[in-house]
């Protein structure tokens, strides 16, 4: 009885003194409104269509651009607007290009340069799935851009007077240096869907998807005369695959 006794006290003191064990609790889903504010980086890869600008490159004898996307580099910032539960508010803008170059043999070099930007107001609602990871859907309404520069050079030296003078290139029947942009702007609208985690309570990354669509297109040349009979089809839009690192409040 004595030894039974010295064990149970025994057995009593060592589970006094050992730490507590606890089990893991699996995260939630969060019920709570989301407040916040948050800004940051959102690179994106832009599947644009750019065959009817290769048509029109190749007739000119320049070189055809890459037609497997666009690079897009922007940011983003929005803040909860707390009217209405999870929906968020804010803007983003992004731009990236491609470029091409055919150089024959007479010496004389062609390069185009396509660029694409957007921007616009973002409108969001978040769905919490679970604590710290989230779904937004939404979309952006704002204004799309696409220019086209085209340059060419035969080769030579450039000079501020004689025979190949910076002005007189611009004569008619000289085939020296010229250069042309091509500048159209749209009304643009991207209905978007991303999922987002927040890394820290400061720190959240973003992948998603959107479509960006451009209307009612108007275009110039050099940025002082209008440029009639572009085809339809020639704009940024196009399906975009995007992604986001940001700080703030989550």
């Amino acid at each position: 009885m004595r030894r039974f006794l010295s064990v149970l006290a025994l057995i009593l003191l060592i589970n006094q003194l050992a730490p507590a064990q606890e089990e893991p609790i699996p995260p939630k889903r969060s019920r709570m409104v989301k407040m916040g504010l948050y800004g940051g980086y959102t690179p994106g890869w832009l599947f644009v269509d750019v065959k009817p600008i290769n048509t029109f490159l190749t007739a000119g004898h320049g070189a055809a651009l890459k037609d497997d996307g666009v690079l897009m580099t922007g940011g983003a910032g929005a803040a909860y607007i707390m009217v209405l539960p999870n929906v968020r508010v804010g803007g983003m803008g992004m731009s990236g290009g491609l470029k091409s170059t055919a150089l024959e043999a007479n010496g004389i070099r062609r390069d185009a340069r396509l660029t694409v930007g957007l921007g616009g107001l973002t409108f969001e609602y978040v769905v919490p799935i679970v604590e710290r990871f989230d779904v937004a859907l939404g979309g952006m309404l704002g204004w799309g851009a696409t220019e086209l520069t085209l340059r060419q050079s035969n080769g030579g030296s450039n000079t501020w007077v004689g025979e190949q003078e910076l002005f007189g290139s611009w004569t008619a029947g000289n085939p020296g240096n010229m250069s042309r942009t091509l500048d159209g702007s749209f009304f643009l609208w991207a209905p978007t869907v991303n999922v987002e985690y927040a890394i820290l309570s400061w720190l959240a990354v973003r992948v998603g998807a959107a479509y960006v669509g451009m209307s009612f297109p108007s275009w110039q040349v050099d940025g002082e005369y209008e440029l009639l009979g572009v085809p339809s089809d020639i704009s940024g839009k196009g399906f975009m695959i995007q992604g986001g690192l940001f700080v703030g409040t989550f």
